[in-house]
């Protein structure tokens, strides 16, 4: 539940940074999915997208893959509601089973990576064929633990607190076309 008040996120939104357009969203989506689609066209692959933020961006990324695949989901979050990340929480897992499959793993960001790190290996412990990662947004900083890296990768911010297309401030503003940088006082 989130501790922002509506009125603090619509100020937050007001003063925020514009870090890439919706053209640019929609730009990165496009170059995303071309990649993908040349990469697992022939696969059967399960797509997972990772509550909650990777639900818009899974949901704009499978309008443009024009193949066959199945759609899941699985809940693992760190932050829940704050922005900074604690302990990964399980909320909920693969309904399918991921043994022998070809997955692709959709989130909206690739921050300390601890989460992907965690649900990689969950997928690869599993017995799943072939696991691959996409993010919309990939932070630059060396924080990220040695190897962890996504295999799509549609767009770069510096290190700062973003939100917009499915990543949240204070579990306000998902829903955002652009992607946004809260502004540095």
């Amino acid at each position: 539940m989130s501790r922002v008040t509506v009125e603090a996120a619509q100020r937050v939104l007001r003063e925020a940074e514009c870090l890439h357009s919706a053209a640019a969203v929609e730009a990165a989506l496009d170059r995303m999915a071309a990649a993908i689609t040349r990469d697992f066209r022939d696969r059967n692959p399960l797509v997972l997208t990772v509550l909650t933020g990777g639900i818009v961006v899974t949901g704009h990324l499978l309008t443009r893959l024009d193949f066959p695949l199945q759609l899941d989901y699985l809940h693992a979050t760190r932050y829940q509601g704050d922005t900074h990340g604690g302990e990964l929480a399980w909320i909920a897992h693969p309904r399918f089973p991921l043994a022998g499959r070809h997955l692709l793993i959709v989130d909206d960001i690739l921050d300390e990576g601890l989460t992907l790190q965690a649900v990689v290996a969950h997928c690869r412990a599993s017995g799943a064929a072939s696991v691959a990662t996409a993010v919309l947004v990939r932070k630059r900083h060396d924080r990220r633990p040695p190897g962890v890296e996504a295999d799509y990768v549609g767009l770069e911010v510096e290190d700062r607190y973003v939100f917009g297309f499915g990543m949240d401030y204070h579990d306000y503003h998902r829903n955002l076309p652009a992607i946004y940088a809260v502004r540095e006082r």
